[in-house]
Protein backbone atom coordinates (compact mmCIF):
# COMPACT_ATOMS: atom_id res chain seq x y z
CA UNK A 1 0.00 0.00 0.00
CA UNK A 2 0.87 3.49 -0.58
CA UNK A 3 1.13 6.63 1.78
CA UNK A 4 0.33 10.29 1.01
CA UNK A 5 0.66 12.17 3.85
CA UNK A 6 -0.96 15.47 4.30
CA UNK A 7 1.05 18.16 6.57
CA UNK A 8 -1.62 20.00 8.34
CA UNK A 9 -4.85 20.06 9.51
CA UNK A 10 -5.84 23.82 8.93
CA UNK A 11 -8.35 25.16 5.97
CA UNK A 12 -6.30 23.72 2.94
CA UNK A 13 -5.58 20.34 4.77
CA UNK A 14 -8.72 19.38 5.97
CA UNK A 15 -10.09 20.26 2.66
CA UNK A 16 -7.62 18.39 1.02
CA UNK A 17 -8.10 15.70 3.10
CA UNK A 18 -11.91 15.46 1.98
CA UNK A 19 -11.05 15.91 -1.50
CA UNK A 20 -8.88 13.04 -2.26
CA UNK A 21 -10.45 10.31 0.55
CA UNK A 22 -13.05 9.71 -2.29
CA UNK A 23 -11.34 9.81 -5.00
CA UNK A 24 -7.94 7.67 -4.12
CA UNK A 25 -8.91 3.98 -3.82
CA UNK A 26 -8.72 2.54 -0.76
CA UNK A 27 -7.15 -0.85 -1.10
CA UNK A 28 -3.88 1.23 -2.82
CA UNK A 29 -3.52 4.82 -0.99
CA UNK A 30 -3.43 5.64 2.49
CA UNK A 31 -3.94 8.80 3.59
CA UNK A 32 -2.63 10.61 7.03
CA UNK A 33 -3.39 13.82 7.94
CA UNK A 34 -0.66 15.33 10.77
CA UNK A 35 -1.35 18.05 13.08
CA UNK A 36 0.06 18.91 16.75
CA UNK A 37 -3.43 21.46 17.69
CA UNK A 38 -6.43 20.00 18.82
CA UNK A 39 -8.32 23.09 17.66
CA UNK A 40 -9.26 24.14 14.11
CA UNK A 41 -9.89 27.78 14.13
CA UNK A 42 -12.13 30.12 11.53
CA UNK A 43 -9.17 32.25 11.01
CA UNK A 44 -11.60 35.55 8.89
CA UNK A 45 -13.53 35.24 12.60
CA UNK A 46 -10.65 36.66 14.21
CA UNK A 47 -11.02 39.99 12.48
CA UNK A 48 -14.76 40.02 14.36
CA UNK A 49 -13.57 38.91 17.91
CA UNK A 50 -12.42 42.41 18.57
CA UNK A 51 -15.92 44.35 18.26
CA UNK A 52 -17.62 41.86 19.72
CA UNK A 53 -19.18 40.93 16.44
CA UNK A 54 -18.10 37.24 16.93
CA UNK A 55 -18.02 35.10 20.00
CA UNK A 56 -15.06 32.85 20.60
CA UNK A 57 -17.23 29.52 20.53
CA UNK A 58 -17.83 30.43 16.51
CA UNK A 59 -14.60 30.75 15.56
CA UNK A 60 -13.53 27.72 16.55
CA UNK A 61 -14.04 23.90 17.00
CA UNK A 62 -12.96 20.76 17.38
CA UNK A 63 -10.68 20.05 13.97
CA UNK A 64 -10.61 16.11 14.04
CA UNK A 65 -14.43 16.35 13.41
CA UNK A 66 -13.65 17.83 9.95
CA UNK A 67 -11.16 14.97 9.02
CA UNK A 68 -13.08 12.28 7.37
CA UNK A 69 -12.93 8.84 8.90
CA UNK A 70 -11.29 6.83 6.47
CA UNK A 71 -8.19 8.81 7.07
CA UNK A 72 -5.18 8.15 9.13
CA UNK A 73 -5.72 11.22 11.86
CA UNK A 74 -2.14 12.33 14.30
CA UNK A 75 -1.89 14.50 16.36
CA UNK A 76 1.68 14.99 17.16
CA UNK A 77 4.55 17.83 16.38
CA UNK A 78 6.05 18.19 12.66
CA UNK A 79 9.71 17.68 13.47
CA UNK A 80 10.94 17.72 10.00
CA UNK A 81 10.75 17.07 6.20
CA UNK A 82 13.19 14.53 5.11
CA UNK A 83 12.82 14.59 1.35
CA UNK A 84 15.78 12.85 0.10
CA UNK A 85 14.07 9.83 2.21
CA UNK A 86 10.53 10.40 1.37
CA UNK A 87 9.84 10.30 5.36
CA UNK A 88 8.66 13.14 7.78
CA UNK A 89 9.84 13.08 10.95
CA UNK A 90 7.23 13.29 14.11
CA UNK A 91 8.09 13.35 17.64
CA UNK A 92 8.26 10.02 18.38
CA UNK A 93 7.73 8.00 15.38
CA UNK A 94 8.88 8.30 11.28
CA UNK A 95 6.11 8.65 8.66
CA UNK A 96 6.87 7.20 4.84
CA UNK A 97 5.37 9.13 1.93
CA UNK A 98 4.97 8.17 -1.63
CA UNK A 99 3.60 11.71 -1.86
CA UNK A 100 3.12 14.33 0.17
CA UNK A 101 1.25 17.30 0.75
CA UNK A 102 2.95 20.68 2.38
CA UNK A 103 -0.40 22.69 3.92
CA UNK A 104 1.67 23.59 7.04
CA UNK A 105 -0.34 27.85 6.56
CA UNK A 106 1.63 30.74 8.24
CA UNK A 107 2.20 32.57 11.32
CA UNK A 108 2.96 35.72 13.06
CA UNK A 109 6.35 36.50 14.03
CA UNK A 110 6.05 39.35 15.82
CA UNK A 111 10.34 39.02 16.89
CA UNK A 112 11.32 40.04 13.98
CA UNK A 113 11.16 43.57 14.54
CA UNK A 114 12.74 44.88 17.68
CA UNK A 115 10.33 46.21 20.03
CA UNK A 116 7.60 44.13 19.25
CA UNK A 117 7.07 41.38 21.00
CA UNK A 118 8.43 43.22 23.84
CA UNK A 119 7.13 44.26 27.88
CA UNK A 120 3.99 46.02 25.72
CA UNK A 121 2.68 42.67 23.62
CA UNK A 122 -1.29 42.12 24.58
CA UNK A 123 -0.89 45.60 26.59
CA UNK A 124 -0.75 48.69 23.69
CA UNK A 125 0.64 46.37 21.12
CA UNK A 126 -1.32 43.56 19.74
CA UNK A 127 -2.08 41.49 17.04
CA UNK A 128 -5.48 39.97 15.63
CA UNK A 129 -4.36 37.47 13.35
CA UNK A 130 -4.19 35.01 16.12
CA UNK A 131 -6.66 33.71 18.42
CA UNK A 132 -5.24 34.86 21.54
CA UNK A 133 -4.34 38.09 20.16
CA UNK A 134 -7.90 39.18 18.75
CA UNK A 135 -9.46 37.91 22.36
CA UNK A 136 -6.96 40.19 24.08
CA UNK A 137 -7.67 43.36 21.98
CA UNK A 138 -11.61 42.73 22.61
CA UNK A 139 -10.79 42.58 26.21
CA UNK A 140 -8.49 45.81 25.90
CA UNK A 141 -11.25 47.93 23.58
CA UNK A 142 -14.06 46.78 25.89
CA UNK A 143 -12.21 49.54 28.48
CA UNK A 144 -10.55 51.68 25.82
CA UNK A 145 -11.50 55.54 26.23
CA UNK A 146 -9.25 56.91 23.14
CA UNK A 147 -6.24 58.31 22.10
CA UNK A 148 -4.19 57.35 18.84
CA UNK A 149 -4.55 54.21 17.45
CA UNK A 150 -2.09 53.24 14.60
CA UNK A 151 -3.14 50.12 12.48
CA UNK A 152 0.16 48.83 11.02
CA UNK A 153 1.22 46.53 8.40
CA UNK A 154 5.07 45.15 9.20
CA UNK A 155 5.70 43.43 5.45
CA UNK A 156 4.27 41.83 2.61
CA UNK A 157 3.35 38.78 2.28
CA UNK A 158 0.62 38.39 4.72
CA UNK A 159 -2.94 36.67 5.52
CA UNK A 160 -5.46 38.33 4.32
CA UNK A 161 -4.45 41.15 2.92
CA UNK A 162 -7.27 43.31 3.24
CA UNK A 163 -7.64 42.15 6.44
CA UNK A 164 -5.85 45.83 8.35
CA UNK A 165 -7.67 47.91 6.41
CA UNK A 166 -11.73 46.20 7.31
CA UNK A 167 -10.05 46.79 11.34
CA UNK A 168 -9.20 49.72 10.38
CA UNK A 169 -12.85 50.27 9.24
CA UNK A 170 -14.70 48.32 11.48
CA UNK A 171 -13.07 50.88 14.72
CA UNK A 172 -14.35 53.51 12.52
CA UNK A 173 -18.00 51.66 13.49
CA UNK A 174 -17.04 50.50 16.76
CA UNK A 175 -16.19 53.83 18.70
CA UNK A 176 -18.60 55.90 16.65
CA UNK A 177 -21.34 52.87 18.19
CA UNK A 178 -19.26 53.76 21.85
CA UNK A 179 -19.94 57.53 21.14
CA UNK A 180 -16.05 57.90 20.83
CA UNK A 181 -14.88 58.18 17.78
CA UNK A 182 -14.01 62.04 18.26
CA UNK A 183 -11.76 60.50 21.29
CA UNK A 184 -10.10 58.44 18.88
CA UNK A 185 -7.62 59.37 16.21
CA UNK A 186 -7.12 56.25 13.65
CA UNK A 187 -4.36 55.70 11.40
CA UNK A 188 -3.27 53.22 8.85
CA UNK A 189 0.03 52.63 8.47
CA UNK A 190 1.27 50.51 5.80
CA UNK A 191 5.11 49.63 3.68
CA UNK A 192 2.91 50.04 0.45
CA UNK A 193 2.80 53.03 -1.86
CA UNK A 194 -1.62 52.82 -1.34
CA UNK A 195 -3.90 51.82 0.89
CA UNK A 196 -4.99 48.49 -0.40
CA UNK A 197 -2.55 46.05 -2.18
CA UNK A 198 -4.06 46.09 -5.19
CA UNK A 199 -3.87 49.54 -7.41
CA UNK A 200 -7.03 49.50 -8.74
CA UNK A 201 -8.36 49.34 -5.37
CA UNK A 202 -6.65 51.98 -4.24
CA UNK A 203 -7.01 54.21 -6.90
CA UNK A 204 -11.12 53.69 -6.44
CA UNK A 205 -11.89 52.93 -2.80
CA UNK A 206 -9.38 55.36 -1.20
CA UNK A 207 -12.54 57.61 -0.64
CA UNK A 208 -13.22 54.87 1.63
CA UNK A 209 -10.59 56.35 4.23
CA UNK A 210 -11.20 60.32 3.71
CA UNK A 211 -14.96 59.33 4.49
CA UNK A 212 -13.98 57.71 7.55
CA UNK A 213 -11.27 60.42 8.84
CA UNK A 214 -8.63 57.64 8.65
CA UNK A 215 -5.27 59.36 8.18
CA UNK A 216 -2.85 57.16 5.64
CA UNK A 217 1.01 56.94 6.07
CA UNK A 218 2.21 54.87 2.91
CA UNK A 219 6.29 53.47 2.11
CA UNK A 220 6.31 53.03 5.79
CA UNK A 221 9.13 49.93 6.14
CA UNK A 222 9.40 49.78 10.43
CA UNK A 223 12.60 49.08 11.67
CA UNK A 224 11.99 48.83 15.23
CA UNK A 225 8.77 49.71 17.89
CA UNK A 226 9.69 51.90 20.54
CA UNK A 227 7.37 50.57 23.15
CA UNK A 228 8.38 52.66 26.16
CA UNK A 229 7.79 56.08 24.26
CA UNK A 230 4.99 54.50 22.35
CA UNK A 231 6.25 54.96 18.43
CA UNK A 232 6.91 53.27 15.72
CA UNK A 233 10.48 54.35 13.46
CA UNK A 234 11.28 53.27 9.88
CA UNK A 235 14.57 52.90 7.89
CA UNK A 236 14.68 56.66 7.48
CA UNK A 237 13.69 57.38 11.47
CA UNK A 238 9.99 58.76 10.45
CA UNK A 239 8.43 58.43 13.60
CA UNK A 240 4.69 57.78 14.40
CA UNK A 241 3.49 57.76 17.88
CA UNK A 242 0.40 55.77 19.14
CA UNK A 243 -1.65 54.71 22.36
CA UNK A 244 -2.67 51.52 20.52
CA UNK A 245 -0.56 49.53 18.10
CA UNK A 246 -2.68 47.14 16.36
CA UNK A 247 0.18 45.28 14.07
CA UNK A 248 -0.07 42.79 11.46
CA UNK A 249 3.70 41.39 12.37
CA UNK A 250 6.00 39.62 9.76
CA UNK A 251 4.03 36.68 8.53
CA UNK A 252 6.24 33.33 7.89
CA UNK A 253 5.77 30.19 6.94
CA UNK A 254 5.53 27.18 10.05
CA UNK A 255 8.98 26.76 11.43
CA UNK A 256 9.17 23.25 10.03
CA UNK A 257 9.85 24.62 6.99
CA UNK A 258 12.90 25.86 8.07
CA UNK A 259 13.80 23.50 9.82
CA UNK A 260 13.69 21.19 6.71
CA UNK A 261 15.04 23.51 4.17
CA UNK A 262 12.43 23.61 2.27
CA UNK A 263 11.60 26.87 2.32
CA UNK A 264 12.56 30.79 1.23
CA UNK A 265 13.87 33.01 3.71
CA UNK A 266 10.11 33.84 4.87
CA UNK A 267 9.46 29.72 5.13
CA UNK A 268 7.44 29.51 2.24
CA UNK A 269 7.98 26.69 -0.32
CA UNK A 270 8.55 27.53 -3.22
CA UNK A 271 6.29 26.38 -5.66
CA UNK A 272 5.12 26.02 -9.25
CA UNK A 273 2.40 28.47 -9.45
CA UNK A 274 -0.19 26.82 -11.85
CA UNK A 275 0.02 22.89 -10.95
CA UNK A 276 1.27 23.75 -7.26
CA UNK A 277 4.08 21.14 -7.70
CA UNK A 278 7.05 21.89 -5.48
CA UNK A 279 9.30 23.20 -7.75
CA UNK A 280 12.28 20.70 -6.12
CA UNK A 281 10.81 17.70 -5.48
CA UNK A 282 7.92 16.14 -7.82
CA UNK A 283 6.43 13.81 -5.53
CA UNK A 284 5.47 16.82 -3.37
CA UNK A 285 2.86 19.60 -3.21
CA UNK A 286 1.83 22.57 -1.23
CA UNK A 287 -1.15 24.20 -0.90
CA UNK A 288 -2.56 27.70 1.03
CA UNK A 289 -0.22 29.69 2.72
CA UNK A 290 2.76 27.41 2.99
CA UNK A 291 2.84 28.51 -0.88
CA UNK A 292 5.48 31.00 -2.02
CA UNK A 293 2.76 31.97 -5.19
CA UNK A 294 1.89 35.33 -5.55
CA UNK A 295 -1.81 34.79 -5.08
CA UNK A 296 -3.26 36.24 -1.83
CA UNK A 297 -3.19 34.19 1.53
CA UNK A 298 -7.02 33.20 2.18
CA UNK A 299 -9.26 30.49 2.20
CA UNK A 300 -11.28 31.37 -0.79
CA UNK A 301 -7.79 30.58 -2.55
CA UNK A 302 -6.66 27.38 -1.07
CA UNK A 303 -10.66 26.45 -1.39
CA UNK A 304 -9.83 26.82 -5.61
CA UNK A 305 -6.39 25.53 -5.19
CA UNK A 306 -7.76 22.23 -3.49
CA UNK A 307 -9.81 21.61 -6.91
CA UNK A 308 -7.09 21.99 -9.25
CA UNK A 309 -4.30 19.97 -6.79
CA UNK A 310 -6.65 16.71 -6.60
CA UNK A 311 -6.66 16.72 -10.47
CA UNK A 312 -2.68 17.32 -10.42
CA UNK A 313 -2.24 14.67 -7.59
CA UNK A 314 -4.46 12.21 -9.61
CA UNK A 315 -2.49 12.84 -12.73
CA UNK A 316 0.60 12.31 -11.13
CA UNK A 317 -0.28 9.20 -9.60
CA UNK A 318 -1.45 7.83 -13.48
CA UNK A 319 2.17 9.46 -14.55
CA UNK A 320 0.35 11.81 -16.83
CA UNK A 321 1.27 15.67 -17.14
CA UNK A 322 -0.34 18.24 -14.52
CA UNK A 323 -2.61 20.71 -15.48
CA UNK A 324 -0.99 24.17 -15.16
CA UNK A 325 -4.46 25.48 -14.21
CA UNK A 326 -4.57 27.69 -11.16
CA UNK A 327 -4.77 31.17 -12.43
CA UNK A 328 -4.41 32.78 -8.55
CA UNK A 329 -7.91 33.07 -8.36
CA UNK A 330 -9.28 34.98 -5.41
CA UNK A 331 -12.36 36.53 -4.42
CA UNK A 332 -12.56 38.49 -0.83
CA UNK A 333 -15.21 40.40 1.03
CA UNK A 334 -14.14 43.45 2.40
CA UNK A 335 -15.84 45.10 5.47
CA UNK A 336 -16.13 49.12 5.11
CA UNK A 337 -18.35 49.21 8.54
CA UNK A 338 -21.83 50.54 9.37
CA UNK A 339 -23.06 47.28 8.12
CA UNK A 340 -21.24 46.98 4.31
CA UNK A 341 -18.90 46.11 2.22
CA UNK A 342 -17.54 45.29 -0.38
CA UNK A 343 -16.68 41.96 -2.56
CA UNK A 344 -13.58 41.88 -5.04
CA UNK A 345 -12.61 38.97 -7.48
CA UNK A 346 -9.19 38.94 -9.10
CA UNK A 347 -6.86 36.46 -10.35
CA UNK A 348 -2.92 36.70 -11.08
CA UNK A 349 -3.77 38.49 -14.36
CA UNK A 350 -6.62 40.68 -13.44
CA UNK A 351 -7.07 42.84 -10.96
CA UNK A 352 -9.63 43.40 -8.82
CA UNK A 353 -12.71 44.65 -11.31
CA UNK A 354 -16.11 45.71 -11.51
CA UNK A 355 -19.18 43.92 -12.29
CA UNK A 356 -21.34 41.21 -10.64
CA UNK A 357 -20.66 37.98 -9.06
CA UNK A 358 -21.18 35.32 -9.04
CA UNK A 359 -23.59 34.65 -11.57
CA UNK A 360 -22.55 37.20 -14.51
CA UNK A 361 -25.56 39.96 -15.68
CA UNK A 362 -27.52 39.03 -12.44
CA UNK A 363 -25.37 38.79 -9.34
CA UNK A 364 -26.85 39.28 -6.51
CA UNK A 365 -23.39 40.94 -5.08
CA UNK A 366 -21.76 43.78 -7.19
CA UNK A 367 -18.11 43.47 -7.09
CA UNK A 368 -15.89 47.08 -5.57
CA UNK A 369 -19.21 48.60 -4.54
CA UNK A 370 -20.71 49.19 -1.31
CA UNK A 371 -23.72 47.13 0.17
CA UNK A 372 -25.43 45.76 2.49
CA UNK A 373 -26.48 42.36 1.07
CA UNK A 374 -21.91 42.12 0.28
CA UNK A 375 -22.19 42.65 4.49
CA UNK A 376 -24.38 39.86 5.37
CA UNK A 377 -22.69 37.59 2.40
CA UNK A 378 -19.08 38.39 4.63
CA UNK A 379 -21.44 37.36 7.98
CA UNK A 380 -22.86 34.44 5.76
CA UNK A 381 -19.05 32.94 5.04
CA UNK A 382 -18.99 31.28 8.12
CA UNK A 383 -21.45 28.78 7.40
CA UNK A 384 -20.32 28.22 4.31
CA UNK A 385 -16.82 27.78 5.67
CA UNK A 386 -17.62 24.70 8.33
CA UNK A 387 -20.59 23.09 6.10
CA UNK A 388 -18.72 23.15 2.64
CA UNK A 389 -15.54 24.67 2.43
CA UNK A 390 -13.52 22.35 4.51
CA UNK A 391 -16.00 19.14 3.69
CA UNK A 392 -14.49 20.01 0.26
CA UNK A 393 -17.52 20.95 -1.80
CA UNK A 394 -18.05 23.28 -4.03
CA UNK A 395 -19.98 26.40 -3.85
CA UNK A 396 -22.36 27.37 -6.33
CA UNK A 397 -21.74 29.10 -9.24
CA UNK A 398 -18.30 30.09 -8.21
CA UNK A 399 -15.66 28.39 -10.20
CA UNK A 400 -12.00 27.27 -9.42
CA UNK A 401 -10.88 29.78 -12.16
CA UNK A 402 -11.84 33.31 -12.26
CA UNK A 403 -14.61 34.20 -15.00
CA UNK A 404 -14.43 37.32 -17.09
CA UNK A 405 -18.52 37.17 -17.56
CA UNK A 406 -19.96 39.66 -16.81
CA UNK A 407 -17.22 41.81 -15.55
CA UNK A 408 -15.71 45.30 -17.40
CA UNK A 409 -11.69 43.94 -17.49
CA UNK A 410 -10.69 47.45 -18.86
Amino acid sequence: MKNLVILGAGTAGTMMANHLVSKLPKKDWKITIVDQYRTHYYQPGFLFLPFDIYSEKQVKKEGKKYIPKAVHYIQKKIERVIPEDNTVALVDEILNYDILIIATGSKIAPDEIEGMNGPQWYKSIFDFYTYEGAVALRNKLRTWQGGKLVVHITEMPIKCPVAPLEFAFLADSYFKKKDIRDKVDITYVTPLSGAFTKEKCSKSLSYLLKEKNIKLEIDFAIERVDYEHHKIIDYVDNEIEYDLLVTVPTNMGDEVIGRSGLGDDLNFVPTHQHTLQSLEYQNIFVIGDATNVPASKAGSVAHFQAETLTDNILLYIKGEPLKEEFDGHSNCFIETGNNKALIIDFNYEHEPVEGTFPIAGFGPLKLLKESVINHWGKLAFRWVYWNMLLKGISIPFVGRNMSTKGKKLN
